[in-house]
């Protein structure tokens, strides 16, 4: 179903079911799955593929060139999986080279007028919300919450569950399961997603703990890892010091709340 004033070029795939909005414009290398709606006034070009059941709002630019002074318009690459919600003027940008791509995955929802940069990853189950940017090459991991207006650093990772309060700004990775707020700072765990992500309450535990044995030992985060690694061996407790033993940017740094954090709220 292709509305009579869009325009598909030539050799652009579109799927079963699919329907093209008023004054959209498919290029020629884009290939759309079944059960897809594209809202009016939205472009969809470069080598970008998308998956079933993505519903594209008005404006949304999709696949568009990266921001990138060294990008030398190579035919480079978007993917996108099944089941994501792009609200009004979304705009997600494919890589810049032609061996790389920029990955969405499924069953997120970018609320209106985020902003996903170059050679980015975003996993599935994440929220980005309104006015959120992503720089280029960013990680955004499975179930990540990013909150409105917030900025992400390029090549900086987000741990699965992170939360970043509105109007953070992060230049260092943010843990998984921990709450960045303001500029590169955290305030604690994000104990509201990991019960509502099924975490029980002896592994909530374990987190707090850990969290304590890395931002509030005094001790220098290398010799807190290694002394945390001997006490905790369990999941969620490894992924967490994982994500931090392997970060090449840093991690971002505790902010109190006054007498006490959120990871004394669970």
């Amino acid at each position: 179903m292709i509305h009579s004033t869009a325009i598909v070029a030539p050799g652009a795939v579109i799927g079963a079911g699919t329907e093209i909005g008023p004054y959209s414009v498919i290029e020629c290398e884009v290939q759309i799955g079944p059960g897809c709606r594209v809202g009016p006034y939205v472009h969809i070009t470069g080598r970008t593929r998308i998956g079933a059941k993505n519903l594209f709002h008005t404006g949304c630019v999709i696949g568009d060139a990266p921001q990138d002074l060294k990008y030398k318009g190579d035919p480079t690459r978007l993917a996108i999986g099944d089941n994501n919600v792009f609200r009004e003027n979304v705009t997600v940008h494919r890589s810049n080279t032609s061996g790389t791509q920029t990955i969405i995955g499924s069953h997120n929802l970018l609320m209106a007028g985020a902003h996903v940069g170059h050679n980015s990853d975003v996993g599935s189950h994440v929220i980005i919300a309104n006015g959120a940017l992503l720089g280029g090459h960013v990680s955004v991991a499975d179930r990540a919450f990013i909150s409105g207006n917030c900025l992400v650093h390029q090549f900086v990772r987000v741990g699965t569950l992170a939360l970043m309060q509105g109007g953070a700004a992060i230049s260092k990775d943010l843990p998984p399961f921990t709450v960045a707020r303001g500029d590169n700072g955290i305030c604690g765990l994000n104990t509201v997603g990991l019960r509502r992500a099924g975490f029980t309450t002896s592994q909530r535990l374990v987190l707090k703990k850990v969290y304590h044995a890395l931002f509030r030992s005094g001790l220098p985060l290398s010799r807190a890892i290694s002394a945390a690694r001997a006490e905790f061996s369990q999941e969620p407790a490894t992924i967490l010091l994982d994500f931090i033993a392997n970060s090449r940017r840093g991690v971002v740094s505790e902010r109190r709340l006054g007498r006490r954090t959120l990871a004394d709220g669970d």
